[in-house]
């Protein structure tokens, strides 16, 4: 008996050293000053979206297809189109050329200037930092950019475009302050704001006055709460951990040789110039195939919750009267039955690009191109597929 309880005593202090052992693996200690970042995980399956009948399928297909030789083919567009409904791509088409000069095919991996989608990356990050307790919205943007002159402004303000801040691009030609052999960057901005007396074009929260300065100073913003510059920031808390892989942000010095090309209407290259610098307001490549994936997470409350996304996706400024409007770093269309729907839109240099989250019926459009063509805007459109949007699906010959 003495032997058998020796043993269940020896067993007994086995399992709670074998216990605290496992407890010291498992515990883990999260350093408060370290970067935030969204998990790294399969954000297409946090979202369990109804499965689609073949037929189903085959029938939003033909509609985005007949779209797409009516529009695209037809208007000779150089870019990529994805459409996509409860999670599964119905329709992917790429065409046109990422570089003439040396004949390079724009593919389902080239990436391609977003222009002002960028932004609603640029906010997801603050978003991700708001919910992390690393700032507020309604903190002043002086507390983290002590120059910044405008002491009422706030970063709800800088998101919403209410700050009243004049483009950053007409305030260095209205102040001579252009120069360019040295494209602006970021700082630079700053210091203009700063140190040149610029008026605001209205009252800080008086109403909407869409500014890229705005998205400018986010990404200073982000730069010091990460403590890293914005294109490292960015790829850290935002493009690896959804699996972005062909996204990043444009760093003049760095791409301005490789990068997928920009072309005007009739074909000629559009040169850098010196605004091309800047990021925050715009300068992401990616690929619609990458959208999509930010478009899923999205749908997830473990990307951002209820709580939040209920606070960025609604209206701000009902100065004037119809159904247009912009949340927090996000377009939207809000209609008399009750109906929105999310969206951004950009334009840069040669490129133009759409970014429709249709969040209730589950519906997406990335529309990204590299040859300034404004039939490129029309896939928005498409979202009319879907009865509850008094969108018209574009027909051909009625978009000139």
């Amino acid at each position: 008996m003495r032997i058998i309880g020796v043993i269940a005593v020896s067993f007994a202090l086995a399992f709670i050293s074998c216990g605290k052992e496992t407890d010291k693996k498992t515990t883990q200690i999260i350093d408060p000053n370290a970067p935030v970042r969204f998990d790294s995980i399969d954000w297409s399956q946090e979202t369990k979206h109804p499965v689609l009948t073949a037929q189903e399928v085959e029938l939003y297909r033909n509609r985005v297809a007949k779209f797409h030789t009516d529009f695209w083919k037809s208007s000779n567009v150089s870019g990529g189109l994805l459409v996509a409904k409860n999670g599964k791509i119905i329709f992917e088409q790429y065409a046109g050329l990422a570089n003439v000069g040396k004949n390079t095919p724009l593919t389902a991996d080239t990436p391609i200037h977003i222009a002002s989608i960028s932004k609603v990356l640029t906010g997801v990050a603050i978003l991700k930092l708001v919910e992390n307790n690393k700032l507020k919205l309604d903190d002043k943007v002086q507390k983290y950019l002590p120059t910044f002159p405008y002491e009422e402004t706030t970063v709800r303000n800088l998101l919403n475009h209410r700050s009243g801040l004049p483009n950053y691009a007409n305030v260095l030609y209205e102040k001579k302050l252009e120069d360019r052999a040295n494209p602006i960057t970021n700082e630079g901005v700053l210091e203009v704001f700063a140190n040149n007396n610029v008026g605001l074009v209205r009252r800080v929260d008086s109403g909407f006055f869409y500014s890229n300065t705005n998205f400018v100073l986010l990404a200073l913003i982000i730069e010091k709460i990460q403590k890293m510059p914005f294109p490292q920031a960015m790829k850290y808390m935002v493009f690896d951990p959804i699996g972005m892989k062909n996204t990043f942000i444009f760093e003049y010095d760095k791409h301005k040789d490789i990068v997928s090309e920009s072309y005007g209407y009739a074909g000629s290259k559009w040169n850098w110039d010196h605004l091309d610098k800047t990021y925050g307001d715009k300068n992401v490549y990616s690929t619609p195939r990458d959208l999509f994936k930010l478009d899923q997470a999205m749908y997830s409350d473990k990307f951002l919750s209820k709580a939040i996304k209920d606070e960025a996706y609604k209206g701000y400024s009902y100065e004037s009267k119809g159904y247009k409007n912009y949340g927090l770093a996000m377009r939207l269309l809000e209609y008399e039955n009750n109906e929105k729907l999310l969206y951004h839109n950009g334009w840069w240099h040669g490129n133009n690009t759409v970014f429709v989250h249709d969040t209730k019926n589950k519906f997406t459009v990335i529309a990204l191109g590299n040859r300034q063509n404004k039939s490129i805007y029309s896939a928005f459109r498409l979202a009319g597929i879907h009865d509850n949007y008094p969108l018209k699906v574009p027909e051909k010959d009625s978009i000139k």
